[in-house]
């Protein structure tokens, strides 16, 4: 089969020829007929995450994917072959980025009837991410507020559907061209940031959904009411990170790294929590129904054959696409 691997950190993706998986216990075997593409891709390419997830290169690249199960492993009843699924395989088990991949049984779902294998594989990743930020770093609850920053992005504009679904009211952060995208996605306030301030229009707000870091990080604290939480997908880590990672041994590590959220926070009345997702299959399979009702539909800016990967992906985020994600095709 065809693998597009990382031979060498912080050097060019490279396809290779490599055996077809096999499904030990506890797996099933997909025949990847689409894969989304993230920044994560990029970042662990660049080896920002080898302390973290020391892989063993060549590391077959990947971390969302919709197709068809080929093969079962011994243990495993959910699923038979030939079923449509989508996945976001464990982060320590990447590989969608492949004619074929081995995956957990528990970090898969059967693919949600009313989408193509394309829209299916842009969801696992941000939407796992949304309902994480939602359900177990922060609950949130009808007539709660939620801000997103980002509102088009391909997190952005899951977590507004997923936000949306739990009863919130949401206000979101888009260039001046996606603001009605952002509107027809359920965002009850929608701010361009090119013209306009957040803070004028969003104050006293229960939960942020921090996607950009840096600055933005601190400065969406501020429209937080006291006892608020923001959520981080890219500011600094927190000790429960460690603990996630089965890794206490780095809790000083976190505690150092994230002292000025921390701090900031603390100075506001608030909470700062980051958060890396995690594969989890019943997750995906417990949002299925909202998805196949039509309350949360992904946003597809482009797809393209699996074969232009290689230039595609060190492009992403740079180049100007359409608002939501990007897909590779392999089938």
């Amino acid at each position: 089969m065809k693998a597009l691997t990382l031979r060498k950190y912080n050097q060019p993706l490279v396809w290779n020829d490599m055996p077809i998986p096999t499904s030990r216990a506890g797996e099933i075997v997909i025949q990847v007929h689409a894969a989304g593409l993230n920044p994560l891709d990029n970042m662990i390419a660049r080896g920002q995450f080898a302390l973290l997830f020391p892989y063993r290169l060549p590391q077959v690249m990947g971390n969302e994917l919709a197709g068809v199960v080929t093969a079962i492993g011994t243990g495993v009843k959910k699923f038979k072959v030939g079923d449509e699924v989508f996945t976001r395989p464990d982060i320590h088990h990447l590989g969608a980025f492949a004619t074929y991949v081995a995956v957990s049984a528990e970090d898969v779902a059967h693919k949600p009837r009313n989408l193509t294998m394309v829209e299916a594989a842009a969801l696992p990743l941000v939407t796992l991410t949304a309902i994480q930020a939602f359900t177990e770093k922060t609950h949130v609850k009808p007539g709660m507020k939620v801000f997103i920053q980002g509102g088009a992005g391909g997190l952005g504009s899951v977590a507004i559907q997923v936000a949306k679904h739990l009863g919130a009211t949401v206000a979101t952060t888009v260039s001046t061209h996606d603001v009605e995208i952002a509107r027809t996605l359920g965002a009850d306030i929608v701010i361009d940031y090119r013209t306009q301030k957040y803070e004028d229009y969003v104050q006293n707000f229960d939960v942020v959904l921090d996607t950009l870091g840096g600055n933005e990080t601190f400065r969406s604290m501020k429209v937080l009411k006291t006892g608020g939480t923001l959520v981080s997908v890219i500011g600094s880590p927190d000790t429960d990170f460690a603990d996630q990672l089965g890794k206490p041994i780095m809790k000083p590590l976190m505690w150092w790294a994230g002292r000025k959220e921390r701090k900031a926070a603390r100075q506001q009345g608030i909470t700062y929590k980051f958060l890396f997702m995690r594969a989890n299959g019943q997750q995906l399979a417990d949002i299925t129904p909202a998805i196949e009702s039509g309350a949360i539909r992904p946003l597809i800016a482009q797809s393209f054959p699996a074969e232009k990967l290689t230039e595609e992906l060190p492009q992403l985020g740079k180049k100007k696409t359409g608002p939501g994600k990007t897909v590779a095709t392999f089938v």
